[in-house]
């Protein structure tokens, strides 16, 4: 592994490949980011955990995107639980996400509630989007197992077919915040079309292998800040024939809710569509779920976007 060069270790993604394994995998820990989409939020620390968990969960997936420009989207959603829905994505580095969730039911769930415990019975949707050919895959799988980790492990297994290993840690120290980090091993198909598909061989030596080396990571070390990305990959594969690296990609909060955006967006309405968005201020206001802020939005602001607009259409003409 001397040809990965050292690197931050937080807000940081590594990816690399075991090339005679079979295998890919993605290492990622999230620190001021993650804090700073915790802080605008005032999540209890049970909630604050799950979209910690999240974050990470979408940071590991997106960082798989071949398309620079390609987001990823995870959904959890149920009718029955405590966390009615759980949202985070990954575009072009950046990471975002929030949940909603009854404060009542929380509060009778003591302090680590499962993740049926969470959402009941609901379901996992995670969404590839890529932006160079607009193609859009979307799987759904029962929201099954003891963590979001074990949830897209399912998924991977269902949708894809795909032998998959995800784990995520995450911690809370007092005066320093959060540290949320975690690893994704997948088994890859050998070969062309035609050869034994991989989710009929689990017990294939490989991934046994992989799986073994996988399960000796502890959680201190997943969310040790002294401890570089690189080093764990080389702890738990530094036997292997090659280890082969890609550049480490950074990780930033990213909340679309641009101004300009918003006004851009409302001025696709209609004038009696816009009408009816107006509160008793005489304002349309913009709720941001992500970064927790309201944007006011006045019709005169609107106008002359729309003229600008349809001058351009009569131009085209």
């Amino acid at each position: 592994m001397s040809d990965i060069e050292p690197t931050r270790i937080e807000d940081r993604v590594l990816g690399f490949v075991l090339p005679a394994r079979n295998v890919r995998g993605r290492i990622v820990r999230l620190g001021p980011v993650l804090n700073e989409v915790l802080a605008s939020h005032d999540y209890p620390p049970i909630i604050e955990k799950l979209v910690a968990e999240a974050l990470v969960l979408a940071a590991l997936l997106g960082a798989m995107l071949k398309d620079d420009l390609g987001q990823l989207t995870l959904q959890a959603q149920t009718q029955q639980g405590c966390v009615s829905l759980l949202v985070a994505d990954y575009k072009a580095g950046e990471v975002r996400a929030y949940a909603k969730f009854d404060a009542e039911k929380l509060s009778y769930l003591g302090n680590a509630p499962s993740l049926f415990g969470l959402f009941g019975k609901g379901f996992l949707a995670i969404t590839f989007d890529q932006a160079s050919t607009g193609e859009r895959y979307q799987g759904i799988v029962p929201l099954e197992g003891g963590s979001l980790g074990t949830a897209a492990e399912n998924y991977f297994a269902q949708s894809e077919q795909i032998p998959s290993i995800v784990k995520i840690s995450v911690r809370h120290e007092e005066g320093a915040g959060c540290i949320g980090a975690g690893i994704l091993l997948q088994h890859l198909p050998e070969g062309e079309v035609g050869r034994e598909r991989l989710h009929v061989r689990q017990d294939h030596s490989d991934w046994e292998h992989v799986t073994v080396m996988a399960g000796s990571l502890s959680d201190a070390e997943l969310t040790d800040p002294a401890l570089p990305l690189e080093d764990i990959a080389w702890r738990l594969f530094h036997e292997e024939p090659e280890v082969r690296a890609f550049p480490p990609g950074k990780i930033a909060k990213g909340c679309r809710c641009d101004p300009n955006h918003i006004r851009s967006v409302l001025s696709r309405f209609g004038e009696a569509e816009r009408a009816d968005m107006i509160d008793e201020r005489g304002l349309i206001a913009v709720d941001c779920a992500f970064c927790s802020r309201i944007f006011d939005v006045s019709l005169d602001e609107l106008e002359p976007a729309e003229r600008e607009e349809t001058a351009q259409a009569d131009q085209a003409d």
